[in-house]
């Protein structure tokens, strides 16, 4: 179907200006489709109209525009805020959806004499300083504790006005009395001497804590010198507590000061962007973003989104930030880095660390919450990896067993939905073969088993694993073939030595990797068939040499055999009992012709 506006939006596009800014689709209904940004307006729009689109979501968003507005502004950074903030606002369905809306803690320096220091989610603008915003809770609290440790400010609400203090309204209260404040209420504490300690503070929430700790060391030798030796040790005390705190917080260079950094992964439906916040070599702010792709957006533009986005959100002014590749984006005063070796590519393997982790602890929630989501992963990944036409929830496996050609038999199991299907196994005897021929027997199993299933009218499987390699392979094939299923059912064999996966009519053999799920279940069906083939197999050989042991018996028949073996099972049980036990089951006389035999 083809929109009967186009040329009229043609029209509409054809005078759009040649500058940056941002455009929005409506729908007939007048509901806002998608927003977009752009260097060029007249181009960017241009091209939704003017080539075939590769990806169906485009063709069916542009089916549905019915209008076209934009937005001229004065540059690319200044589209890329626009854009960002009608999102949020709007949420139009055919955007990238940032699944991530919680506000993050700030720490307020609150505007007032003697500030107040606490975290808040809330900014006021009423002249009072604010450090953040921070991704995590528990680093405010971290920060909040090492400023409670050095230094003794107030927490309670009073004004603390001069004239206040000097009208003596207050009186010391308990957090004076154990000693977490110097009671300036009181006077005990005066301005310069809190604000000393405010600008201290200042500073370690920038991440300046060298400067501080210089700072504290003069006061240490300026104390001891005036032989003021309680105050000394209390600055040597606050001097150990910060360098405690910087080693523990310094994992790189610290000449790596004020520097972004940011990962990428993705998969079909979303991507997953790491964001690292360094200030004089330590990590400050840790963030991980999903994008819901709603476009098929490339990983360029889900990384240029979510890096414009963060340094938005959390007030980021970096002028270097690491990438794993360059963005679709220029922002002012900004040098993207994509690092080969160093400590700077060190820091972007942390974060790439990082979002690995935090996209497979999802995937682990989501998969607890909804086993079955976890079944379709696995197979959909076995789907993709062995080039299948459809999704293998019905899995059969085949192994051939035999010692020296003796008791030939065969196994073959079923997995349904990646898991064993252990009623629907079959155990086969090996009927038209003469001797030690895997491949006769390999052809001879699988005919029977479809031709049943054939037969029968059962469901046939998605998918055949055979244990063997190119020979057994073509053997199944042949089989396949002679049924007329060949290319109807997916088959494949596995090499041991070198888990070699095989495919039919090619001698390339495909190797996956060792930790992959797809292998993983290929492995355990080859070995789920070798161990039911191979007890089956020593079953049959154990029962035929019981057998042949009691045919020595003279006088005792096919079906007396059958009875002693189907009711006792082995040869040490026949032998321990007695006459009379025995002649229960078979008859006093033949009971008398075992009994004779072993005693």
């Amino acid at each position: 179907m083809i929109n009967p506006k186009i040329e009229s939006l043609k029209n509409v596009i054809s005078g759009l200006p040649e500058k940056p800014g941002v455009y929005q689709y409506y729908d007939f209904e007048g509901k806002l489709l998608y927003v977009g940004k752009a260097k060029n307006l007249k181009k960017r729009v241009s091209s939704y109209f003017n080539k075939n689109q590769d990806s169906a979501k485009t063709r069916i968003l542009v089916r549905k525009i019915d209008s076209i507005k934009h937005i001229i502004v004065n540059t690319e950074q200044d589209a890329l805020l626009l854009e960002n903030n009608l999102i949020k606002k709007y949420q139009p369905r055919y955007n990238i959806q940032l699944k991530d809306d919680k506000t993050f803690p700030w720490i307020c320096i609150k505007n007032e004499r003697f500030p107040r220091i606490f975290s808040t989610r809330t900014l006021i603008k009423d002249g009072s300083q604010y450090f953040g915003p921070y991704t995590s809770g528990r680093m405010v609290k971290i920060l909040l504790d090492l400023v409670k440790q050095l230094y003794k400010l107030r927490n309670c609400h009073l004004n603390l006005s001069q004239k206040n203090i000097d009208e003596g309204k207050f009186k010391p209260c308990l957090e004076y009395q154990i000693g977490n404040c110097n009671a300036p209420c009181v006077g005990k504490e005066t301005e310069s001497d809190y604000n000393e300690s405010i600008e201290n503070i200042k500073k370690i929430l920038k991440g300046n804590i060298s400067e501080v700790i210089d700072f504290l060391k003069k006061l240490m030798t300026d104390f001891a010198s005036d032989y003021k030796f309680e105050k000394a040790n209390e600055m040597k005390e606050k001097i150990e507590i910060l360098e405690k705190f910087q080693s523990k917080s310094t994992i790189v260079n610290p000449s790596i000061n004020n520097v972004d950094v940011y990962s990428i992964i993705e998969d079909e439906k979303a991507g997953y962007v790491n964001f690292l916040k360094v200030v004089n070599g330590a990590i400050i702010q840790a963030h991980t973003i999903e994008l819901k792709k709603r476009m098929n957006e490339t990983i360029h533009e889900l990384l240029g989104f979510a890096i414009f986005d963060i340094r938005h959100r959390l007030n980021s002014n970096a002028k270097e930030v690491i990438v794993p590749f360059l963005p679709e984006m220029n922002l002012d005063d900004v040098n993207f880095v994509v690092p080969q070796r160093g400590d700077k590519k060190k820091l972007l393997e942390l974060s790439e660390r990082n979002v690995k982790y935090y996209r497979l602890e999802k995937l682990k929630n989501q998969e607890k919450a909804n086993p079955l989501q976890r079944v379709n992963r696995i197979l959909e990944r076995i789907k993709d990896d062995l080039r299948l036409k459809t999704l293998p929830t019905h899995i059969e496996g085949f192994d051939n067993s035999n010692i020296q050609g003796t008791n030939p038999v065969a196994a073959c199991v079923v997995f349904k939905n990646g898991k064993p299907s252990k009623r629907d196994y079959r155990k086969f005897n090996v009927k038209t073969v003469e001797g030690p021929d895997d491949f006769a027997s390999m052809v001879e199993i699988v005919k029977r088993r479809y031709k049943r299933m054939l037969d029968e009218k059962h469901p046939l499987p998605q998918l055949i694993v055979i244990d063997g390699g190119k020979g057994q392979l073509s053997a199944a094939v042949k089989a396949l073939k002679e049924l007329n299923l060949y290319g109807k059912i997916a088959i494949i064999g596995i090499a041991k030595k070198l888990e070699e996966i095989y495919f039919p009519e090619d001698s390339v053999p495909l190797y996956l990797d060792k930790n992959s799920e797809t292998l993983k279940v290929i492995q355990n069906i080859r070995n789920e068939a070798h161990r039911f083939g191979i007890t089956f197999h020593r079953n049959k050989r154990s029962k035929g040499f019981i057998k042949t042991e009691l045919e020595e018996i003279e006088g005792i028949g096919e079906k007396t055999i059958d009875l002693l073996l189907k009711e006792f099972k082995t040869i040490s049980k026949i032998k321990s009992l007695s006459a009379e036990e025995l002649a229960k089951k078979i008859g006093k006389a033949k009971a008398a012709l075992v009994f004779s035999h072993y005693h």
